[in-house]
């Protein structure tokens, strides 16, 4: 077992865990307690997720919990890099909210859910993740997730538990339409198996979408099968780095019509570019963010 801890003091803006990891921006990571989107953890709470082996055949399991001022991690590998990736820490998140629009709204977000980070998600459990949340609450989303894990995934033991990996595409191709309606993703059962079958088969790569200027990199996302703008977009900001995307979800909008109706300009593609511009354009995303797990737990 490899073990790591930093001051959570010397992180840009903080982290919190909670927050970060049950904001709906991630459906990979799962909390020991099996509670996770059930509400506030009790301390201590570890999480843990499931990557790709940095080295060797089997993946790797990372836990991470806040205790006493410190993140700490537990890994089946040397897991500082992954762990500094998939939460984002190298955000300098004080700059970011610092530099944020003068927003009476996303001033209450960024003080109600101070030190939530932006995730790192690999980027094909994103895309099947986003593909699964079409007019589904987020607990239903992460069960869905955590289904497809435990029934196609690998499994690997550590520290006296048995983990899932999210499936690979070929491991995930094989799944028909009908044993997927059996987990309950209904009519999204043959958007999964298409798009995995395009991974799996070399016909498109979600990660390729990462060196794309960012509206061309949404078309790009949006070929494969259950994919639309929105998708697209959750998929760049929560996976690929592009943190000006804004998806446009039924919270941001509501947030739309209630606080920003000058930005809505009739198109996806145009209501796109005039809320990230009133979110401050380069973290636009971030603002997006905030605004989301706002609105989602406080109305």
């Amino acid at each position: 077992m490899e073990t790591g801890t930093i001051p959570v003091a010397a992180l840009s803006g903080g982290l919190d865990l909670y927050r970060t990891l049950e904001s709906g921006q991630t459906y990979l990571w799962r909390r020991e307690d099996g509670e996770m989107y059930a509400g506030d953890p009790p301390s201590d709470t570890w999480y843990y997720t499931v990557v790709d082996a940095s080295s060797g055949p089997k993946p790797d399991v990372i836990r991470v919990r806040t205790r006493d001022g410190h993140l700490e991690w537990e890994s089946t590998t040397d897991a500082a890099p992954a762990v500094c990736r998939l939460l984002r820490l190298d955000d300098d998140l004080a700059s970011i909210v610092a530099a944020a629009p003068d927003d009476p709204l996303l001033a209450q977000a960024y003080e109600a859910h101070c030190g939530m980070r932006l995730v790192g998600d690999p980027p094909f459990g994103c895309l099947i993740s986003f593909i699964c949340s079409a007019q589904m609450r987020v607990q239903r989303i992460h069960s869905m997730v955590s289904a497809l894990a435990r029934e196609y995934g690998d499994s690997l033991e550590f520290d006296g538990r048995t983990y899932h990996a999210f499936p690979t595409p070929t491991q995930l191709a094989t799944a028909t339409e009908d044993e997927l309606r059996e987990l309950g993703l209904g009519y999204r059962a043959p958007y999964v198996v298409r798009t995995a079958e395009m991974v799996a088969d070399g016909e498109a790569y979600p990660a390729e979408a990462r060196d794309l200027e960012y509206e061309q990199a949404r078309d790009y996302l949006c070929q494969f099968v259950g994919v639309g703008d929105k998708v697209a977009d959750c998929v760049l900001l929560f996976s690929l780095g592009f943190d000006e995307a804004v998806p446009l979800d039924t919270w941001i909008k509501s947030a739309i019509e209630d606080y920003y109706p000058d930005c809505d300009c009739g198109s996806y593609a145009a209501t796109s570019r005039a809320i990230r511009e009133r979110f401050g354009g380069e973290y636009a995303g971030y603002a997006q963010t905030y605004v989301f797990h706002e609105l989602r737990t406080n109305r």
